[in-house]
């Protein structure tokens, strides 16, 4: 047995009108598994339904909210969030939460990805001025820098000590999620993010799996360029990240990281080391290429190849 692979629908939704197009094309490129993204305008889910009836390809897993909520026609993982103060904002993720369970249930997808929400600052945002003082080292190693991680280090304990409310927020929208989800036979992806103020931080993933019921249906979804992009930071190291939420995890975002920091970018043409990642793979996970949509056709079939040699590497 062997993970499955998939192709996520954030490198070609937008360009489509048609759901069925769509997923031809991804089945075109050698992929019998797509995740639907959170960029699935409604009106690319007929097309969808008839391509999942028809065969064309299978669903591994969506990441929510798919399908977006109406009127809505740009990706918005983020549209709505559980740790919001507005009590509205969080009935109104809720609902659309239960909403792609619905879906995912729908097309036959076991998994879904979530976002978790974020500390909110009303006049700091702590990525820019992380981003800036590590623009400023100029490319030296972030460990090597006393005045770097002194910043570093009070910007996190800035983001935990406000945390309070937004973390209870969260664990009051996981409590009322998670029986819906086992009621429709789907597990919760909780993504890692590559923002300083998203929840939970890096650090906490462990504690927050730790808390949920027993047979809860959720686990870890490790993003490997989101983990990259922390461990330039000095915030992680992405190999004892992994290794602290390996147990618990139910999948995998795969893209990789190139020099001037962007992500999404095609599996072994950029810094991430996808040898070491590969060593946490398990026959359950589900492992999903998530690339950028200006990543040509051909780099995607190549990303495929790439990840299915790992695959054989590691289970024969």
């Amino acid at each position: 047995m062997k993970p499955i692979l998939s192709l996520s629908t954030c490198w070609c939704s937008s360009r489509h009108q048609d759901g069925y197009e769509m997923l031809k094309e991804m089945a075109g490129l050698g992929f019998e598994w797509v995740e639907l993204s959170h960029g699935i305008r409604i009106t690319l889910v007929p097309g969808i339904l008839r391509a999942v009836e028809e065969g064309v390809v299978k669903v591994s897993s969506c990441h929510n909210f798919c399908p977006l909520p109406t009127g809505v026609s740009h990706a918005a993982p983020n549209l709505y969030v559980p740790t919001a103060r507005d009590r509205r904002e969080r009935e109104q993720w809720l609902r659309q939460s239960k909403r792609s369970v619905d879906f995912a249930r729908q097309v036959g997808a076991k998994k879904l990805v979530l976002h978790l929400g974020a500390v909110e600052f009303f006049w700091f945002n702590p990525d820019h001025k992380v981003a800036r003082r590590h623009a400023a080292l100029a490319g030296r190693p972030a460990a090597e820098d006393a005045a770097y991680r002194k910043m570093l280090e009070g910007v996190l304990s800035n983001v935990r000590g406000r945390q309070t409310v937004f973390r209870d927020n969260l664990r009051a929208g996981l409590q009322a999620l998670l029986p819906y989800a086992a009621e429709k036979g789907v597990t919760l992806g909780f993504e890692n993010r590559e923002s300083l103020s998203e929840l939970p931080m890096d650090a906490d993933f462990p504690a927050l799996l730790a808390e949920l019921p027993a047979g809860a249906p959720a686990g870890y979804w490790h993003d490997t360029g989101h983990a990259h992009l922390k461990e330039s930071l000095g915030v992680i190291n992405h190999r004892e990240h992994l290794a602290q939420n390996a147990g618990r995890a139910v999948g995998f975002h795969l893209h990789d990281v190139d020099g001037g920091g962007h992500d999404h970018q095609p599996v072994g043409t950029g810094r991430v080391d996808f040898g070491m990642v590969a060593e946490f793979w398990c026959a359950v996970h589900t492992l999903v290429i998530e690339l950028s949509p200006r990543v040509s056709p051909a780099d995607v079939a190549a990303s495929r190849l790439k990840v299915e040699a790992l695959i054989a590497k590691r289970f024969g």
